[in-house]
């Protein structure tokens, strides 16, 4: 436990030492922009809170508006927030903005200069790094780290949000597959169930749109899906932004035929929660084990790999399920949930003809740190 937290006091020291390196670097207006003070204060917590994965301005000040070496020093401070693992991720993430300029023929019309933009990811940071609590979030298109720092330790790194789209792309020999692992991992999980386990790891027969959570800032029993619409900052600025989300989303609805009532059935904390570890053989434990780590790992390392110490534990596993919903056939819809005591991930691939995938991992009595009895993450 000692090299656990000396590791962990190494790892925030570092992150303080980039976050003030890079706001000193940048000039009045623009730190202004990066850095929102006092941490603790209504507005500032207010936009600490305020997250998304939409294609919107996360807040903050923008990769494409930094020079190289502020640039770097973004992405030196995003790399502390993640395992290695996550980090090289979470940069597929941002180039595949590229190849969807292509896909769609490079004329998404978002509003801006150029539709896709590798350049529209946002750093901001809350609070003074090295003060008792401060904080840092990294975010855009299908990608958002939030992290809490209290008392020189990790006290949240979550909500984390990870998308892929396309979510496979072809290279000169095989596939880019940003998360195909933990759709992999999920598939095999539940082709490995008898029949009756399936049964009850089946949550619907068809998958949802979406995932559920959205991007609240706080999770409650009954939340539904949220719809593109409610995913932006603000009201969308033009009527043509509003008709092309208005698009995109009833696209999805169709595609996924929900009703009200099948929205009612996917909602968080009610119907089945799925298949209980507790009831899984010990290979299957063994997939549910790394499937888990796939999404924790989207941490700084000391606390994945308490995570990873935790969910080795039988009696922490048997509390997680896992349920599915759509299709089982690679390359058709489908949207799987992961949930227990501090844990929610979920993952769809429905849209763009299930080429278009979501994962997020949340905490959901601490998110953000929320919980004041919640000082820190060792576990």
């Amino acid at each position: 436990m000692s090299e656990h937290r000396d590791g962990e006091q190494t790892l925030v020291h570092r992150m303080a030492h980039l976050a003030t390196d890079l706001l000193d670097s940048l000039d009045p207006e623009t730190r202004t922009r990066a850095c929102r003070a006092p941490f603790g204060a209504p507005d500032v917590e207010a936009e600490r809170v305020r997250w998304f994965y939409t294609p919107t301005d996360h807040g903050g000040v923008a990769l494409g508006e930094l020079s190289p070496r502020q640039q770097s020093l973004a992405m030196q401070l995003l790399a502390t927030g993640l395992t290695r693992r996550a980090y090289v991720t979470a940069c597929s993430v941002l180039g595949l903005e590229n190849v969807l300029d292509e896909v769609e023929g490079w004329s998404a019309d978002w509003g801006r200069v150029r539709g896709r933009d590798p350049g529209l990811y946002w750093v901001r940071v809350f609070g003074y790094p090295g003060s008792p609590a401060w904080g840092w979030r990294f975010g855009g298109h299908h990608l958002s780290v939030n992290l809490l720092v209290r008392e020189g330790r990790i006290a949240a790194a979550t909500p984390s949000f990870v998308g892929a789209d396309p979510a496979a792309s072809p290279l000169l020999v095989g596939e880019l597959r940003p998360l195909g692992g933990m759709e992999d991992l999920a598939r095999t999980l539940m082709t490995s169930l008898g029949e009756r386990e399936r049964a009850r790891a089946l949550l619907h027969p068809r998958a949802i749109s979406d995932i559920v959570s959205g991007n609240r800032a706080r999770l409650g029993r009954g939340d539904r899906m949220m719809h593109m619409q409610e995913l932006f900052r603000g009201p969308l600025p033009t009527p043509h932004l509003a008709a092309l989300v208005d698009r995109i989303d009833q696209a999805a609805e169709a595609g996924s035929g929900y009703t009200p009532a099948d929205h009612e059935r996917m909602a968080l904390g009610l119907g089945s929660p799925g298949i209980a570890a507790a009831d899984l053989r010990t290979e299957q434990r063994a997939l549910l084990r790394n499937l888990i780590s796939a999404y924790t790992d989207r941490s700084p390392e000391p606390v994945a790999a308490a995570l990873r110490r935790r969910y080795a534990e039988d009696e922490q596993l048997d509390a997680v399920h896992f349920g599915w919903s759509g299709d089982l056939t690679p390359g058709r819809p489908h949207y799987y949930r992961l949930t227990g005591p501090g844990l929610l991930g979920e993952y769809d691939n429905t849209q763009r003809g299930a080429n278009h995938a979501h994962s997020v991992w949340r905490d959901p009595g601490r998110d953000f740190g929320l919980d004041p009895l919640a000082s820190h993450l060792a576990v």
